[in-house]
């Protein structure tokens, strides 16, 4: 059956090691998207950090492309309106502090527009996202954001550290987290939480849903373990290269890594053919 929806994940998969969109890859996307095939980037990022790369493929500011962010924790239009929403609880964020703060961990949370911090000694963790994604940094405490709560849509915790301290970390997390939280390393130095609604895979399910278009008319990409639910959902589920040994299990099909137009080609043989 043809494949109708294409999610691709940005980092590591869609861009090469230089943050960029190889032109092979930018050929197959503009070919596939001229055949009406729809182009959803399915990333960790916030939009502010997916803006870049909407541009570059001709996507951004409009009402029937669309764009899950937050590791699944929203799906919204290319224009910025919410289609599902799966975002923290202020009460999911103040017990989720409470631990990093006992525990002496430095955390942050992302909402739409800005990351917020507890910690006024900021993480090189935390200095490091901000210029990924392109969102500016806030310093709140706790009580500070409790009296404005209602203000903030609360996509994601991170956890920020070495690879030891957050290893050590999951080792003791609360039994209650794993139940409260999806719970994402997205990278060595990164500990992601999430509403447990919220996946690739499952936010990919429910737009698709919406869209009307069958799993197996679905084709996703990416190369690390947050990518894996939209992988194993998808009717085509492909491995980068570079992909880590447990997206290479899940996946149908392994493809070339990020600097060797990996998303191009899987394009070119299973969508454009």
């Amino acid at each position: 059956m043809a494949i109708k929806l294409v999610a691709i994940d940005i980092d590591r998969t869609l861009i090469n090691d230089q943050r960029q969109i190889t032109p092979a890859t930018m050929e197959a996307i503009e070919k596939a998207h001229q055949a009406g095939v729809k182009i959803v980037l399915c990333t960790g990022r916030p939009m502010t950090g997916v803006n870049h790369y909407l541009d570059d493929l001709g996507l951004n500011h409009q009402a029937d492309e669309y764009v899950i962010s937050f590791n699944g924790a929203l799906a919204q239009t290319t224009n910025e309106d919410v289609i599902i929403n799966y975002t923290f609880s202020f009460t999911d964020y103040v017990d989720w502090q409470a631990f990093c703060t006992k525990n002496n961990l430095k955390s942050q949370i992302e909402s739409r527009d800005y990351i917020y911090t507890t910690n006024r000694d900021l993480s090189s963790w935390t200095i490091h996202e901000s210029d990924l994604v392109s969102m500016p940094v806030r310093v709140r405490s706790l009580d500070e954001m409790a009296h404005t709560q209602d203000q903030y849509v609360l996509a994601k915790g991170m956890m920020l550290g070495s690879k030891d301290e957050l290893d050590h970390a999951q080792a003791i997390l609360p039994e209650s987290f794993h139940k409260r939280f999806t719970i994402i390393r997205s990278e060595d130095f990164y500990l992601e939480f999430i509403n447990p609604k919220a996946s690739k895979g499952s936010t990919l399910k429910a737009l698709s849903e919406k869209l009307g278009i069958k799993q197996s008319e679905v084709m996703a990409l990416g190369n690390a373990q947050n990518d894996n639910s939209m992988i194993e959902y998808a009717g085509i589920g492909v491995a980068m290269g570079n992909s880590v040994p447990e997206t290479l299990a899940v996946a149908d099909v392994v493809t070339a890594d990020n600097n060797s137009d990996g998303v191009g080609k899987a394009i070119a043989k299973y969508v454009l053919q």
